[in-house]
């Protein structure tokens, strides 16, 4: 009798913590990638700030091939893609500092790929492609110190977490096993890769600090040619930044996880119906939060060598209403936006949109701009070379 009371008190516990994740799963923020979401025009001066930036070009040293990189509270970081410069702005688009230490050097880089800037410490972090370290400067370039990472990073994805550590996504063992379901011939990868996906490493010497545990599915999220060949991986956001700290996303299992600043993790948002569940698949990117709405994005899984078109959505947390992006801007006649949650290595609650100056121009001659962006296009069409204009965009809270 004892032990048939001890069983169903074990069986009533395992019960209650079922039903108890079913709920807690059921009470997060959700998408239904089943159902059709009706379309929003929406005023972005309604839900936010937005400021235009010229990043002045007045010194043909800042003038720059690519886009913006990198933002901060107070400064904006862009990699000239044709130099591998890195340049420095104050938010108001004036220059402030640039360096190259491209080279072969123990103090250079062979290429700068991305770039983090810790603008409390000047600590710009600049990570050369298909590399097992990162390279440390200050922002005028004095070299500071190399970090080894554990290993050569295929594609992975970087946020600045916190005083001390650096949180990593790395791709190596997804890469590997899809590199082996795809080949004909048995592939053995001599390298040991590290225990997870995601993990934080030291700023100073890249030590593996803590590894981060999220649930994980063998799905297949790599695209092929339409004979069937595999082709690569499509670029999911895995890392972005948020107020309460960095939120976190393997696509495959189709929960966003939020990892707060005191290193827990609590599912914050997923999609539904499942991958498994759902024919054609349809992938989640990473979400957004900011202000009163939750940015998404959903992809159609494609098996072709096309890169899957996105659809935008934006989810107000008021009222829990989701419906299709098509954001306005009352300066701008005729050009709708969307907010691509993908955008990671920035500010937590700012975004921006990159404008084609051949486009403004254009615009502007159509007397299509009005108020701010109009004044600034004007005066900028009197220089013989332009940077682009970028729309900040400040969320209110």
């Amino acid at each position: 009798m004892k032990n048939e009371i001890v069983l169903y008190l074990v069986l009533s516990i395992l019960v209650i913590g079922c039903s108890s994740d079913k709920q807690s799963q059921e009470e997060l923020p959700f998408i239904d990638v089943s159902k059709e979401y009706p379309e929003k025009r929406i005023d972005l001066t309604n839900i936010a700030d937005v400021t235009y930036v010229h990043l002045s070009s007045k010194n043909d040293d800042y003038l720059f091939r690519g886009s913006i990189d990198y933002v901060t509270e107070n400064s904006i970081v862009v990699i000239d893609r044709s130099s591998h410069s890195l340049l420095f702005f104050s938010k108001d688009g004036n220059p402030t500092s640039r360096f190259n230490r491209r080279g072969q050097g123990p103090e250079e880089y062979t290429d700068a790929a991305s770039v983090m800037y810790d603008e409390e410490k000047d600590d710009v972090f600049v990570s050369p492609d298909f590399s097992d370290h990162i390279m440390v400067y200050s922002s005028a370039g004095a070299y500071k110190r190399k970090i080894t990472l554990p290993q050569i990073n295929i594609n992975g994805q970087m946020a600045l977490f916190d005083d001390q550590s650096i949180l990593v996504y790395d791709n190596t063992k997804l890469w590997q096993t899809i590199v082996q379901n795809n080949s004909a011939d048995k592939i053995t990868f001599t390298e040991q890769v590290v225990d997870s996906s995601f993990f934080l490493i030291s700023k100073t010497d890249g030590a593996i600090l803590e590894y981060i545990q999220l649930p994980n599915k063998n799905i297949d999220l790599s695209y092929k040619d339409l004979g069937g060949a595999f082709i690569g991986q499509i670029s999911y956001g895995r890392v972005r930044k948020c107020p309460e700290g960095l939120f976190l996303y393997n696509p495959e299992t189709d929960t966003v996880f939020l990892y707060n600043k005191d290193k827990s993790l609590t599912p914050y948002m997923h999609k539904k119906p499942l991958l498994s569940d759902y024919n054609p698949m349809t992938v989640m990117d990473i979400c957004m939060d900011v202000g009163r709405f939750q940015f998404m994005s959903v992809y159609p899984y494609l098996e072709s060598g096309k890169s899957p078109s996105p659809k935008y959505y934006m989810r107000d947390k008021e009222t829990g209403k989701i419906f299709r992006q098509k954001i306005t801007l009352p300066d701008y006649q005729g050009k709708d936006f969307y907010i691509n949650p993908r955008l990671s290595n920035y500010y937590e609650k700012e975004y921006h949109f990159e404008l084609d100056f051949t486009e403004l121009e254009e615009a502007y001659n159509e007397n299509k701009l009005s108020g701010k962006l109009k004044e600034l296009v004007a005066s900028l069409l009197k220089e013989e070379d332009a940077n682009n204009v970028f729309v900040f965009v400040d969320f209110h809270h």
